[in-house]
């Protein structure tokens, strides 16, 4: 019987091949089947926020109403214009040499009240004519469901908290595979529901629920509700177009700060909060919450005199239909952090980060970026690949996201330097066995980055905002990333 694990329809024959990591006399290189990448997002590209009929989504109004939360007080309205330079920004992929690219779809652009009774054609037309000059270029498009970008008007019912968020993203889902499954093979869900559940709606990013231990866990509990019931649709309605449904979760590697014991156990409870969260209910061979995340919150929850615990509960019909509800694991990772265990003290005021109930701190040493949160370490990278190959079985992984910011400059040196070092990481991973299919670099051109706006630059290439035109221009990296396409090894020279 086929494997289910065959994900990509153009190359679907050699991802099914189990691939092994190679050497070519001194050089780093990667199995002739092994695909290389781009990654963008939506709201963060493509501007035109508020024509052709779409509607208004979070971020829209997030960023309209709160510009003092954003750090250049800037707004993704215009972005890098993608939206109007589709033919353009294909001519960048086709430069690079890339073999997929990832991109996300925005919901409010194709059902402009969040709802299927209004389809926005205009949306359909864009990502429709965005996936013809893909294929025409043999690029294989990976598609993104969501990526943060909720229509306000489902915001406005309670957006992730509520439970029929879920029968709306199953009506969502199934209009984009009724106009796209014919030529999309790929398919992820969610991108980083720990973001947008733990910092949307535990914390103060878009829309700000600023509800931690409360409606974190509601938007936890709904996203993974969601991403069943879309999985199992596809499974039973669109299994026969050849494509494959996955997830991608973020995972920082949580590495314990000493070797003693109670530190040890206290990065194994972050790893389970930050990424068993959403890992264990769909990877593990058991289904659900993580145990010591049930067992945590709801100990918690009675010390804080709750009549029942504050982390909701799947049905076992839930459970059932979430575990294996994933053909690969969609993996972005960008850096490390160190674990210490936390006093024990249970404080009044609920939490996600009491609840986990540990310290998390990176080393000063590590080389610094752009982003106060990523440091460098490859060697985490490592370690986290290894972790999810003895967690859960060894999935088929795709690296969906990898990559640095950086002050704004064309001889990016630290960018290519930060790409050799996590790519040669990510083959030593290939070598201890872990099955990992492709590697994705974000990203391909510099976006609006949540609440640091435009202040933070990851693109290969570089997007000069104040012209009108958006004008792109390649990096070093750029150069680099184009050698490593073409020949899958790491190049010797960044020149």
């Amino acid at each position: 019987m086929q494997s289910k694990y065959c994900f990509i329809a153009v190359v679907v024959t050699a991802l099914c091949l189990r691939v092994e990591a190679t050497r070519a006399g001194s050089e780093v290189c990667f199995p002739p089947h092994f695909t290389f990448g781009v990654a963008t997002a939506a709201y963060q590209i493509e501007g035109a926020w508020n024509v052709s009929g779409k509607g208004e989504s979070i971020w829209d109004r997030y960023t309209h109403t709160h510009p003092e939360r954003i750090f250049d007080h800037k707004t993704g309205d215009v972005a890098a214009d993608s939206y109007h330079k589709v033919k353009e920004d294909v001519r960048l992929l086709v430069e690079l040499g890339v073999h997929h690219y990832r991109f996300s779809i925005s919901w409010p652009r194709i059902l402009p009240t969040g709802l299927s009774n209004d389809i926005n054609e205009d949306g359909i037309r864009y990502y429709s004519e965005l996936v013809d000059h893909l294929l025409a270029n043999n690029i294989v498009p990976m598609v993104t469901l969501y990526h943060w970008d909720l229509p306000q008007s489902l915001q406005d019912l309670g957006g992730w908290t509520n439970p029929i968020i879920a029968e709306y993203f199953h009506d969502y889902a199934k209009v984009v595979f009724e106009h796209l499954s014919d030529r999309v093979k790929v398919w992820f869900t969610f991108n980083e529901p720990l973001s947008f559940c733990q910092e949307g709606y535990g914390g103060t990013d878009a829309p700000a629920g600023n509800s931690s231990g409360f409606e974190d866990y509601l938007c936890g509990h709904n996203v993974l509700r969601a991403h069943a019931n879309v999985y199992r649709m596809f499974e039973r309605d669109y299994r026969h177009t050849g494509g494959a449904v996955g997830i991608v979760l973020d995972f920082a590697w949580m590495e314990p700060a000493s070797t003693a014991a109670e530190d040890q156990k206290a990065a194994e409870i972050a790893r389970q909060f930050q990424f068993g969260w959403f890992a264990h209910p769909i990877f593990s061979p058991e289904g659900d919450y993580p145990p010591v995340m049930k067992q945590r919150i709801n100990e918690i929850s009675k010390r804080q005199n709750f009549p029942r615990s504050r982390l909701p509960v799947f049905t076992q019909e839930e459970v059932v239909s979430l575990r294996g509800s994933s053909d690969f694991l969609g993996l972005n990772h960008y850096t490390t952090r160190l674990v210490a265990a936390g006093s024990g003290k249970i404080y009044p005021q609920p939490s996600f980060y009491t609840d986990m109930g540990v310290v998390i701190t990176q080393n000063p040493d590590w080389p610094r970026t752009n982003s106060t949160w990523l440091r460098v370490v490859p060697w985490g990278f490592r370690r986290a690949l290894n972790y999810i190959r003895v967690s859960y079985n060894n999935p088929p992984v795709l690296v969906t996201e990898n990559g640095v910011s950086l002050p704004r400059m064309t001889h990016d040196v630290r960018r290519v330097q930060y790409a050799a070092g996590y790519l040669r990481a990510l083959h030593e991973a290939m070598k201890d066995g872990c099955d990992v299919r492709g590697y994705t670099h974000w990203s391909l051109i510099n976006n609006f980055e949540w609440t640091r706006g435009y202040s933070e630059r990851f693109g290969l290439y570089d997007v000069e905002y104040a012209s009108a035109s958006r004008t792109r221009s390649p990096r070093l990296s750029a150069r680099y990333y184009a050698k490593l396409t073409r020949t899958r090894c790491l190049p010797n020279t960044w020149e």
